[in-house]
């Protein structure tokens, strides 16, 4: 991970205390922070973990918000969709196919333009039934218009959801964001995070204001009207045009964020990990990069000259700075924590997007073999990555390899 510094003077003002707590709790303390206006809540694992702490802190009256616990999560989506639209700072969220019975809610959110922001537990896909962590569930939005972000620890859950807030809010975009943190590897997962104090988070986060977009009998306006073929094209090019300025906005708020907290995250949008000298890299998200950061070390030691790069942010995909970095390197091995049924190469979503940026950015274009593996929650261990780096090391040298393979797969 980055290393996330700050001067002595600056770390007395904005920290208020240091706390040993899981990611889904990191995640919730930012919601207080945020002065988050309404949250709704339906259980599903391992998601819960965020609403049960919410409800604790709401009890203990340590948080002022509506807390709505729905009848299931299209309910939950709903509500905190019109209560955005009306001015309400909102979050919920959900897990696998809790995020898939929202589906409908979610689809119609970024044509609304309403900055909610979400956590996503990510688990498997039933059936069969699985705890685990798969990225498939977020990534079902991909497409429609959601700003997608991984992250690897709970420091950064706490801090990417202030900037979720400040990124989805900002008046030029107006876009849903999920925040995607791997189940049990990092909702249930403690460890000692730095939480900064109201004053700092009220500098950096101001309120939120829908302007003339405001949904209220004084200001009559139409949400959701019937367009059929007369206004969609126009309304889907709005909506595409937010892309265009995404990779802009969010640089713009790491920067007020390492401005204002101190903490230094680098290039927003994917992390390197010894990659300087390197040869050849594997790149992954979210908690992968723990086995894959001990894998690198034990490689190094060894004289494998194998780094590593971590992708925050899915969408916006920063193709062009992606391409600008792997395009240094003699092979690339992706590791997917999802499937892609019939994809080009039978391929992962993030080594078909990674070999996409490739083409139109790189002028190297080295290999690029995809690796899918962890499904269902199962380890991606150390071995399970010398064997991937195995494989890219011996693309680099122009031996033929399969262009997908599963990692650690029982015969």
């Amino acid at each position: 991970m980055a290393t996330l510094t700050m001067p002595v003077q600056e770390k007395k003002k904005s920290i208020e205390q240091e706390a040993l707590i899981t990611g889904a709790e990191a995640i919730a303390i930012a919601c207080k922070l945020a002065n988050v206006d309404v949250v709704t809540a339906y259980p599903i694992r391992p998601y819960d973990t965020v609403m049960q702490y919410i409800s604790q802190l709401v009890a203990d009256g340590e948080m002022d918000c509506e807390y709505i616990v729905a009848e299931g999560e299209h309910s939950q989506f709903e509500i905190v969709k019109h209560a955005s639209a009306c001015g309400a700072r909102v979050f919920c969220g959900s897990s696998g196919v809790g995020w898939m019975y929202a589906m409908e809610a979610l689809t119609v959110t970024p044509a609304l333009r309403i900055p909610m922001v979400a956590m996503v537990g990510n688990r498997a896909l039933d059936d069969p039934g699985a705890f685990g962590v798969e990225h498939n569930d977020a990534l079902a939005v991909r497409d429609l218009g959601w700003l997608l972000t991984w992250v690897d620890s709970a420091q950064e859950a706490l801090d990417t959801a202030l900037i979720a807030y400040r990124v989805a809010e900002d008046r030029r975009m107006f876009v849903p964001l999920a925040i995607s943190c791997d189940g049990a590897f990092l909702t249930h997962s403690q460890a000692l995070v730095q939480i900064p104090s109201a004053e700092q988070v009220k500098k950096f986060l101001p309120r939120y204001d829908r302007g003339d977009l405001l949904f209220h009998p004084d200001n009559v306006i139409s949400v959701a009207p019937q367009a059929n073929e007369d206004w969609v094209t126009e309304i889907r090019r709005q909506n595409y045009a937010v892309t265009e300025i995404a990779c802009d906005v969010i640089r713009e708020v790491y920067a007020e964020f390492e401005h204002t907290f101190g903490r230094k995250y680098g290039n927003p949008f994917f992390e390197e990990y010894m990659t300087k000298d390197a040869d050849v890299v594997l790149l992954g998200m979210g908690t992968l990069s723990t086995p894959a950061r001990v894998a690198i070390r034990k490689m190094r030691e060894e004289g494998k000259k194998v780094g590593f790069v971590r992708l925050r942010w899915f969408r916006p995909f920063a193709g062009p700075e992606i391409a600008k970095c792997l395009e240094r390197f003699k092979a690339v091995g992706v590791i997917d924590r999802d499937f892609s049924f019939g994809s080009p190469n039978l391929s992962g979503v993030v080594a078909t997007e990674v070999r996409s940026a490739m083409y139109t950015g790189s002028a190297t274009r080295p290999p690029v073999l995809g690796f899918i593996g962890g499904l269902g929650g199962r380890e991606i261990t150390v071995p399970d990555l010398e064997k991937v780096a195995d494989s890219v090391f011996d693309a680099a040298k122009g031996i033929a390899q399969p262009l997908t393979q599963w990692i650690g797969l029982r015969g």
